[in-house]
């Protein structure tokens, strides 16, 4: 189960105890991966955002019910037909390296993520014309053409604000001392070992009542949940099916399992044997029970997947059906495409929930005549070769966004950020384009629905569940408000 970088009903989902008179703490957060790059710009994976949602404010930010909300931008007009959008900004913000944060910051921080090499952010903002400060306190962002997704893409990484005097000095190198605005600084590193945060004491909306977070790495879910009954780590993230019982059994824990807003599936390399073949990928997308998957390794605690929209979310269709498993339609496939007996090496990471799954998967595929090895790597080669296209087929999948556009455009638009099939058809960029376009999500629903016929049809991407977001805690951790987009905010968070 891993991410790149969520919804029954979207509830406002909070562990809140009443807390008096509580000395501040170090919160102890164990996550399921060592975060690969703290950068706004450059980073791909969920576990990163965990992190640099501490580190660096952001314009708008999504509430519990995934409604904008102002944050470092109090108010925002968009006029103009909808190409001007016109954010009026708080002031006397300073990045945690005492330099102001003004809109010559916010600026810089956004044409950076257009701009830099390697930048994921390119195409979230790839509808951006041009972004302007003509004042300390106001930027404007002109677009090229309207762009409905723009105020949820600013929500997340695209709007997060670095300190431009750090990120000159840095260079390359700002990845590993992030310095931004945020209710905690970053302290220091360890790879594989930990990141410590300290709460930011002049932070513009007041101190956190913690005096500090360290996030640890855990791959693998026993040694995490172990971890959270011993009081070595106070939050965990994610929490492994089979583990929820157990947390909820001890009397000073609690666990919150509600779905997300991302996919989990395996991506399959189109520019290379044996996935170069329609058929060869049409046949182990066939191979795979949806079903199967959800009772045997969760436990009936995530959903089938039929694309890249969960039920609950704004562009979800009912008219796309989940695959049902057919051996002897895979086995059709194989022997049209004369690749009987096809062999091929499945990447993932550790962890025993990854583990399992990426067995059941070899399991699958071996009914159809498929010869699936797996290679497991620690998740920053994987998402090193991912990005790469050095791989066969890889499980990964997406913690999902607020603005369907985030789930979709990305993925399989031509050269997309996250394309890592290296899937490109003319027929679906032109489809992505004008749902972005579109103002109506009925009308963005429809162009999705044309687009994903033939993506799944196509079958870069096999789609198998949707995720739900899983968290345990200490029963005296108050203040932490669950967000559907599966980020922990520890802003209001406290112990007792």
């Amino acid at each position: 189960m891993t991410y790149r970088t969520p919804t029954r009903t979207l509830l406002t989902l909070s562990l809140s105890l009443a807390v008096s008179g509580a000395a501040a703490e170090t919160l102890t957060v164990g996550l399921d991966a060592d975060p690969p790059r703290l950068d706004p710009a450059l980073s791909t994976a969920f576990v990163d955002r965990q992190v640099m949602n501490q580190i660096f404010d952001k314009l708008v930010d999504v509430n519990e019910q995934l409604k904008v909300v102002p944050m470092v931008a109090r108010s925002w007009k968009v006029t103009n037909g909808g190409l001007t959008y016109t954010f009026k900004l708080n002031t006397g913000i300073k990045f945690a390296d005492g330099t102001p944060l003004d809109a010559a910051a916010v600026k810089y921080s956004i044409e950076r993520n257009m701009t830099l090499d390697g930048s994921a952010r390119k195409g979230e903002l790839g509808s951006v014309k041009e972004v302007t400060a003509p004042d300390a306190s106001t930027v404007v962002i002109t677009l090229k053409a309207p762009y409905g997704p723009l105020l949820a893409v600013l929500s997340d990484r695209s709007g997060m604000i670095v300190s431009p005097a750090a990120a000159k000095k840095a260079g390359a190198d700002f990845a590993n001392s992030p310095v931004g605005s945020g209710p905690f600084s970053f302290v220091s590193r360890k790879r594989q070992d930990n990141i410590t945060l300290k709460a930011n004491a002049a932070y513009w909306r007041g101190k956190p009542a913690l005096d500090g977070v360290v996030y640890r790495p855990f791959p693998d879910g026993d040694v995490r949940v172990a971890n959270l009954l011993s009081g070595a780590v106070q939050v965990i993230t994610p929490v492994d099916p089979k583990d929820i019982a157990t947390i909820q059994k001890n009397a000073k824990l609690d666990v919150s399992t509600f779905q997300g807003l991302g996919f989990q599936g395996v991506w399959m390399n189109v520019t290379r044997p044996p996935f170069n073949n329609k058929l060869v990928r049409q046949a182990f997308s066939a191979t795979l029970d949806r079903d199967a998957i959800n009772k045997v390794v969760f436990l009936g605690t995530v959903k089938p997947a039929a694309g890249p929209f969960p039920p609950g979310t704004p562009a979800y269709s009912a008219a796309i059906k989940v695959q049902a498993a057919d051996i002897a339609e895979a086995q059709k496939k194989l022997s049209q495409a004369k690749k009987t007996g096809t062999a091929f090496t499945l990447l993932t990471s550790p962890g025993a929930v990854n583990a399992q799954l990426a067995q059941l998967y070899q399991a699958m595929a071996a009914q159809a005549g498929f010869n699936v090895k797996i290679e497991t790597v620690e998740f920053g080669t994987l998402l090193d070769r991912a990005d790469k296209k050095n791989y066969d087929a890889v499980m990964l999948g997406w913690s999902g966004r607020p603005d369907p556009d985030g789930n979709i455009y990305d993925f399989f638009h031509t050269g997309g950020s996250n394309n890592q099939a290296g899937y490109s058809d003319p027929g679906i960029d032109s489809l992505l384009e004008k749902a972005r376009a579109q103002n109506a999500m009925s009308a963005r629903t429809a162009t999705y629905n044309v687009a994903l016929g033939k993506i799944l049809d196509d079958s870069p991407y096999a789609f198998t569940y949707f995720s739900s977001n899983t968290v345990g805690v200490v029963k005296n951790l108050s203040g932490l408000k669950l967000v559907p987009d599966g980020i922990l905010r520890f802003y209001t968070a406290d112990l007792k």
